[in-house]
């Protein structure tokens, strides 16, 4: 299914502009750092450069996953594939984990158990100086977008936490873990050089690869809770309820049940009572002007699906009262 409002093609450019930037500034910098790497055989740097090269490649699925969500409705996907691009968010989440914790902490374990003094870490220093350069340019692209989806008076974990566009908060925490893990490569390194123990070039190999891992569990745990089905927050809930409520038609609503079927689609089920007497024609104009009053204030709600409970009642009484008379004749034939 394709997006129906004009917002929804501004923020998927405005996504695949921070993931550009990002896997741009990545490989530029995943180069310098192997190339560091290979001149001083730093482990540090090394687990900087995996660090690096996997978010290049989470930069790719993340592009997947947007043109995959934008595939239109079918036959065996009648909602669309909107949730493709929390799946592929997974993915990436699992990627950094495995890849990039996983690397990372191994790399470092290896090195203290077989320590051998570094060369020269001028290498080092400039090509960090550089990679935190280029990933503070690219951190502030992300924020930059983050920032006009904020809602205000909501912290920065609350807000990806409400946030229902994965890509961004996703490039900003990898460009955030990759700024701390530089600060973390230079501290190793500077030890290293001033103490002549390797051991803490090692050690910060093994610190940025638990940095990779902690981030990773909250995205993946910020993705599962999208992927299987979040509904919108209980203040919006509440607001879509007092509008139909106010409708003349409607004498009760209940609770309104909604689920995100991607960042800017979501479906909404809601079950209504329709006060007494109201005719076909004028049960369908309120169906039609609460459709449209509710898609105004929210352009996001593009399923909206109606149910009436009293109009269900009504149907079975008057179905149990035309059987009764149905068989009232034959009743009578008995004597």
């Amino acid at each position: 299914m394709k997006l129906h409002h004009p917002e929804a093609k501004l923020a998927n450019n405005s996504s695949k502009l921070v993931i550009y930037g990002a896997i741009a500034a990545n490989v530029v910098i995943a180069l310098l750092k192997f190339t560091a790497a290979s001149f001083t055989g730093s482990s540090a740097m090394i687990s900087e450069a995996i660090h690096s090269l996997v978010d290049t490649g989470d930069g790719l699925l993340l592009l997947l996953g947007i043109r995959r969500s934008r595939r239109p409705a079918d036959a065996t996907h009648p909602f669309g594939h909107g949730r493709e691009l929390y799946f592929w968010t997974l993915i990436v989440a699992l990627m950094i984990f495995a890849v990039g914790g996983g690397v990372s902490i191994y790399q470092g374990i290896s090195h203290l158990r077989n320590s051998e003094p570094a060369g020269d870490p001028t290498w080092n220093y400039a090509v960090l100086a550089g990679a935190f350069l280029f990933e503070a340019i690219s951190w502030g692209i992300a924020f930059r977008e983050f920032r006009h989806s904020r809602q205000e008076g909501l912290g920065l974990i609350q807000s990806m936490h409400r946030s229902k566009d994965p890509t961004v908060f996703t490039v900003m925490c990898e460009d955030s873990a990759a700024l701390a893990g530089i600060i973390l490569a230079f501290l190793g390194v500077w030890l290293a050089q001033m103490t002549g123990r390797p051991v803490f070039d090692a050690s910060a190999s093994v610190l940025i690869g638990i940095l990779l891992a902690g981030m990773a569990v909250f995205l993946a745990h910020e993705s599962r809770g999208l992927l299987v089905g979040e509904s919108v927050d209980l203040e919006k809930l509440d607001d879509i309820r007092r509008m139909i409520e106010a409708d003349p038609a409607v004498s009760r609503a209940e609770r309104p049940l909604t689920m995100y079927l991607s960042p800017l689609e979501v479906l909404l089920n809601v079950d209504l009572n329709f006060a007494s007497g109201l005719s076909v024609e004028q049960l369908e104009l309120a169906v039609d002007r609460i459709e449209r009053n509710i898609r105004r204030k929210y352009p996001e709600i593009t399923r909206i699906f109606i149910e009436a409970s009293a109009l269900r009642m009504e149907h079975r009484a008057r179905s149990a009262k035309a059987g009764a008379v149905a068989l009232k004749p034959r009743a009578e034939n008995w004597h």
